[in-house]
């Protein structure tokens, strides 16, 4: 009996609870080893689905994040143009604050030029001699006996380049430092004292009579 049971094949997939004492050695080996194949096959199939399942969520996370840094990026590039204009902006703003103040600064350091006639009648009124406003004046208020120039504006333009001739370079050297519209407003300071000048001439000659 016991023999007969030995040489019979078990059938395979008989459930372990199915096994009792008198089940031989190879009969328990056999549905426990097919008992292990099947669990390991579903193990493997979960772990399969599970990975499976992983990649796909790593996929779209780094999709994700590819998204992310895209518009990151992109708005990292708008920022920064938008401060590239800015800042354009503020350079210009401040040149031209800057070329404003050198024109305020020439206008203040370029003095106004003097006008030879007034300054002319201010030295009169200044030495007591009879204040005249123009060459016609000057010379109306001389005496009709003495000899003078009675046209002494005709000579005036002709000897104040000769003046400005010969001044000018000696101030430039005198004074180095300082621009020509300064120059030249000390030339026509000494021109206005200079006997060189034909209402100067006229000026003594009118004050000898008195």
């Amino acid at each position: 009996m016991e023999e007969g049971n030995m040489g019979q094949r078990p059938l395979m997939g008989t459930p372990i609870k199915q096994i009792g004492l008198d089940t031989p050695i190879e009969h328990i080996h056999i549905v426990t080893t097919f008992e292990f194949c099947c669990y390991w096959e579903q193990q493997e199939k979960k772990r399969l689905e599970a990975l499976e399942r992983k990649n796909a969520a790593r996929q779209m996370l780094e999709e994700e994040e590819k998204s992310l840094k895209g518009k990151t990026s992109n708005s990292s590039a708008k920022m920064t143009r938008a401060q590239i204009t800015e800042h354009q902006a503020k350079l210009a703003a401040e040149q031209e604050k800057l070329q404003k103040q050198k024109q305020q600064e020439t206008i203040h350091d370029e003095p106004l030029e003097e006008n030879p006639n007034q300054k002319m009648a201010e030295l009169l009124e200044a030495e007591g001699a009879v204040e005249a406003r123009s060459v016609e004046e000057a010379i109306a208020t001389l005496s009709v006996e003495q000899k003078i120039e009675k046209h002494p504006e005709k000579r005036l333009k002709a000897a104040y380049a000769e003046f400005e001739e010969r001044e000018l370079p000696r101030l430039k050297q005198e004074n180095p430092n300082l621009r020509l519209s300064q120059l030249k407003q000390m030339l026509r300071k000494d021109w206005m004292k200079s006997p060189e000048n034909p209402l100067n001439a006229a000026h003594l000659a009118y004050n000898a009579k008195q």
